[in-house]
């Protein structure tokens, strides 16, 4: 959860930053005397559309850490920490990646993440809560959970997923905000973009933005059923349907702490209806039974 939010809060920091910086230079080649260029338009939008997204991409570890207050093992100085390393060292040869960065935040969330650019070059994070509560054998199926995502390489499908969307909501907030500057200034006879069009075409991307994330939500759930096979695959089959079954135990009872249990898409409330589509993780149920038809 925490991988799939980070990575959306950066990429919209800097395909907002990038948009003002654009209209406040007055930057956009696509605006002409007799309208707007549609092709001169996409072209625009796609380049920094996708520039975005793998600026985010890039971005990604170093977000992490600084967000979470990861620290990363250099030096294992006790037992639980050498397990840890020596976990994702074995399960990164068996799912033929790099050894990532190995770190802990400080959260009693039972939570783990993995990012980075590559698959050589990732950082796999584990929540001391989960460390404390999970026996080794379901942790070691999160972990393997999480190097599945770095050995799928959902990080780099998922910036060119958001690249594409980015593309496209750039592309109708700039033809919203258009027509919106066309109709307030219909009587002028200036064609130049006026106030209107910046400030209209800025709403409708953040407007557009939030109902296209629900497109990379969806293939952030797809993935997380690859991830699970993955973590099936590197730590055992049984041991990833425990993780998740213990998962599903401690959010549902009573002394569970429902604001704070994300670990592997887990959220307070229901998943239904429209908040179903924003959410990045498939419900832990339909995850067990697809392991166990698989």
């Amino acid at each position: 959860m925490k991988r799939i939010l980070l990575f959306l809060a950066t990429n919209l920091a800097v395909v907002a930053l990038a948009s003002i910086t654009l209209n406040i230079l007055g930057v956009g080649s696509y605006m002409t005397s007799q309208g707007l260029n549609l092709s001169a338009l996409l072209i625009f939008c796609a380049v920094f559309g996708f520039a975005g997204s793998f600026v985010s991409l890039l971005m990604s570890k170093w977000m992490a850490k600084m967000s979470t207050g990861t620290e990363i093992i250099q030096q294992p100085r006790n037992a639980q920490e050498r397990w840890l390393v020596d976990t994702v060292t074995e399960l990164s040869q068996k799912a033929g990646i790099g050894m990532p960065e190995v770190g802990i935040f400080p959260s009693p969330e039972l939570n783990a993440f993995a990012t980075g650019w590559n698959k050589n070059d990732a950082l796999v994070s584990v929540s001391q809560g989960l460390l404390d509560r999970f026996n080794p054998s379901e942790a070691r199926a999160v972990i393997g959970h999480e190097i599945g995502h770095v050995a799928n390489g959902d990080m780099v499908t998922l910036s060119l997923i958001q690249g594409v969307v980015n593309t496209f909501v750039m592309f109708f907030a700039r033809l919203i905000g258009y027509a919106v500057d066309s109709f307030l200034r219909r009587d002028e006879e200036n064609s130049g973009p006026g106030f209107g069009f910046y400030i209209t075409s800025f709403i409708a991307e953040i407007i557009l933005g939030f109902f296209a994330s629900a497109i990379v939500m969806w293939f952030s759930r797809k993935r997380e059923f690859r991830a699970d096979e993955a973590g099936a695959n590197l730590a055992g089959k049984q041991n990833m349907i425990s993780a998740l079954q213990r998962l599903s135990e401690e959010y549902e009872a009573p002394s569970a702490m429902p604001a704070n249990m994300s670990a592997m898409g887990i959220r307070s409330g229901l998943k239904e209806g429209l908040a179903a589509m924003f959410s990045s993780h498939p419900p832990i149920k339909e995850r067990i039974a697809a392991l166990k038809n698989h």
